[in-house]
């Protein structure tokens, strides 16, 4: 693989030229060769006629090779004006086509060394004499290679810078997508360190503050619980951010090991019970072991994320008194993780956009970025399972189920 920069700092594989040069030099029957703005040849001489074949058994295209030298003061030419070129070789006709990325010249083709004309004994001797061939083998090929005139070489050009278009085209769009994706990684880079690093410390401080200030005045303690219970919302949003950008990059994996469901699920409610009790919500779990006899291999940390995520948004829209359940089974091979709650529901047309990022609902959604589901299917999806809601509509609560191939 040959690669060179191009304007920007952006490199240029040549071998992507290789095959469309040798098709259209199957197809004209042109000799073509591609070099870079140093008059270094990249790809070629390529030949497609018993002529072309002859001449490159001559010395025509050694490094020193009059052909050689013919070719890079085209290609000088064209880096110099931008702009394509022609020459003659005796009766050969040479021609240049300008490699533009972004209005930058990168490289050259070079293409022809046909006669525009039916040439002559005469003229293929003197051709011969400065190539090192016999007059006589130059001609017999020449006299029986029909002429390109000048009208079909035109066309033959206007079908290369076409093209050359298309591929340039193509490599500017991946060098778009290049600086894109260096600016989302400077993007999540930034956020990690910029906000995680200050919200980090803001919380320790608040921790060290309640722990270690008895004599803070009732206010004051409710004001610093306060700002605790914010610093964590904004601190959970930061983190759904993150995820959502490697989720919509791909950058998002998982790291599978055997696991208990038992366990992931105890962690996952463990998190949300205080949220729950003071809405006076009461969880009900489905078998009484929570699955501590169901064996996986999955990403515990990512699947306890979901639940959570789950579980949260229950006991957000479920009112106060009402019941969530979580009942986990086993069937058919797969893994199948039900959480049921009696709150708000969705709405019929709401349910197919309940997995959309920075989708929120409409009723009692005040806090959140709408990520929070987004992230829990992809993470579903990257285990190869599926996440799907269903709600008897509007007050008739909703069901969230999860289905995880057991892979043991």
């Amino acid at each position: 693989m040959i690669t060179v920069e191009l304007p920007g700092n952006t490199p240029v594989d040549w071998d992507d030229w290789d095959t469309p040069l040798a098709q259209f030099t199957e197809a004209t029957g042109l000799v073509t060769s591609a070099y870079d703005t140093a008059g270094v040849r990249r790809i070629g001489p390529k030949t497609g006629s018993r002529l072309a074949g002859l001449l490159a058994r001559s010395r025509l295209w050694d490094e020193e090779g009059p052909g050689t030298a013919l070719e890079r003061s085209l290609v000088q030419s064209s880096c110099a004006d931008g702009n394509s070129a022609s020459a003659l070789f005796g009766g050969l006709r040479v021609c240049s086509l300008p490699l533009l990325l972004r209005g930058e010249v990168y490289g050259v083709l070079v293409f022809g060394w046909r006669f525009a004309d039916f040439s002559s004994p005469l003229e293929c001797e003197r051709i011969a004499g400065q190539i090192g061939l016999a007059g006589h083998l130059l001609w017999n090929e020449v006299r029986l290679d029909a002429p390109v005139s000048e009208q079909r070489m035109g066309t033959y050009a206007a079908l290369l810078g076409t093209l050359s278009r298309t591929l340039d085209g193509q490599r500017e769009t991946i060098d778009d997508l290049t600086r894109v994706n260096r600016t989302r990684e400077l993007f999540l880079a930034t956020v990690s360190h910029e906000m995680r690093t200050p919200l980090s410390a803001l919380s320790m401080r608040i921790e060290l503050m309640l722990r270690t200030m008895p004599e803070l005045p009732p206010k004051a303690v409710g004001a610093l619980e306060s700002m605790r219970v914010h610093v964590r919302q904004e601190t959970a949003m930061v983190e759904d951010l993150i995820d959502a950008a490697r989720t919509l990059t791909g950058q998002m994996s998982i790291e599978r090991a055997p696991i208990v469901l038992g366990q992931v699920l105890r962690e996952a409610i463990s998190t949300v019970e205080t949220l729950a009790h003071t809405k006076n919500i009461r969880m009900l779990v489905t078998p009484s072991d929570y699955g501590d006899r169901i064996h996986l291999e999955a990403d515990g940390r990512r699947l306890q994320q979901v639940v959570w995520n789950l579980l949260f948004n229950a006991i957000k829209f479920t009112p106060d008194g009402g019941l969530i359940q979580i009942v986990a089974g086993h069937a058919e091979g797969m893994v199948t993780i039900d959480i049921i709650d009696s709150g708000q529901g969705i709405e019929a047309d709401d349910l197919p956009h309940v997995f959309g990022a920075f989708t929120l609902q409409q009723h009692d959604n005040a806090t959140g970025l709408g990520l929070g589901l987004y992230i829990a299917r992809r993470i579903v999806e990257l285990h190869e399972g599926t996440l799907s809601v269903s709600s008897a509509g509007r007050g008739k609560g909703a069901t969230f189920a999860i289905r995880l191939p057991r892979t043991l």
